[in-house]
């Protein structure tokens, strides 16, 4: 079955709950079709029409970005996985990005945080999924790989909390391998899941070092959620174009990729029939560990085995 999320502030929240209602209950294997908004909670379907802002329903004094959800997924339970195929992200018109001017660690490094806050204004092309900036008198043209930068389930612990880390139940991952046509395995943690999504990305470099993507509404998201009986996960783990990918997330980016790169031997066990010791050993052969960000209190790494590397 189809599902459809309309683009309404009652489907919108800017943080996650485990007690917060769900907008929709769906069966395993659904498909559920949205739009997103920008990161500023805005949304213009086309040049010619004016920028909407929509608003938390949840009315956080400090909203973090808007997610649309929770979504419950019918018999998912705790020890589950909850496996959310992306079948399809269509970028809207345009997006931004933004560097300088804000004290964070890698602004402090670059000597920036002084600086006036630079806005980037990008205008996007989905048919040709090409995008194009100004900067002073120069033009500047890039090729769109778009994907979700917030896929996450709720998380046990009880009471609100925000949505800029990632955590083992997903959220903010900015990985953006995450394309169309990856599923994410999100471990489920409490009754029914309560999946949200949001935090369009165009484009973005592994790292995401100015601390945002060309952040941008998406036009079409379809995806797919089935609950998996056959799986049991501590952290997230996908399926992707690029390979398998397993994840990490610590403020210390030696604990990050110490997870990313634990999570990933534990699946070529899985994958090769090998003990441990003999899976570290093809991992340095075979596994990239990938810097996903370093922006969102914690800090991400992805370990990822390309498909076929191994044969």
């Amino acid at each position: 079955m189809i599902h459809k999320i309309e683009l309404d502030s009652k489907n919108i929240h800017g943080s996650f709950d485990k007690d917060y209602e769900p907008i929709l209950t769906v069966d395993s294997g659904d498909t559920i079709h949205l739009k997103t908004l920008d990161i500023q909670y805005g949304y213009s379907p086309s040049k010619n029409e004016e920028r909407v802002i929509f608003n938390s329903r949840e009315k956080e004094e400090k909203p973090g970005h808007p997610i649309f959800g929770p979504v419950a997924v019918r018999n998912a339970k705790p020890g589950m996985v909850l496996e959310v195929r992306l079948n399809e992200i269509v970028p809207g018109w345009y997006g931004r990005n933004w560097a300088g001017g804000l004290k964070n660690w890698q602004n402090e490094k670059l000597g920036i945080v002084e600086t006036e806050k630079l806005q980037v204004d990008w205008e996007l092309t989905p048919q040709t999924m090409t995008g194009s900036c100004l900067l002073g008198d120069r033009k500047f043209h890039v090729g769109l790989s778009p994907f979700m930068g917030l896929l996450g389930v709720a998380p046990a612990e009880p009471g609100t909390h925000s949505t800029a880390p990632p955590r083992y139940c997903g959220g903010n991952i900015d990985c953006k391998e995450l394309v169309r046509g990856s599923s994410l395995f999100l471990p489920v943690s409490v009754e029914g899941a309560l999946f949200s999504i949001g935090d369009g990305h165009a484009l973005q470099g592994d790292g995401e070092s100015s601390g945002t993507a060309i952040e941008c509404p998406m036009d079409h998201v379809d995806i797919t959620l089935t609950v998996r009986e056959d799986m049991k996960l501590k952290m997230p783990r996908a399926n992707t174009p690029a390979g398998w990918i397993t994840f990490g997330f610590n403020e210390d980016l030696n604990e990050a990729a110490a997870v990313a790169l634990d999570e990933m031997v534990l699946l070529m066990q899985e994958l090769f029939e090998i003990d441990k010791v003999e899976a570290t050993a093809l991992s340095s052969v075979a596994v990239d560990l990938r810097v996903t960000q370093v922006v969102n209190g914690v800090k991400g790494v992805h370990a990822v085995l390309p498909h076929g590397v191994l044969r």
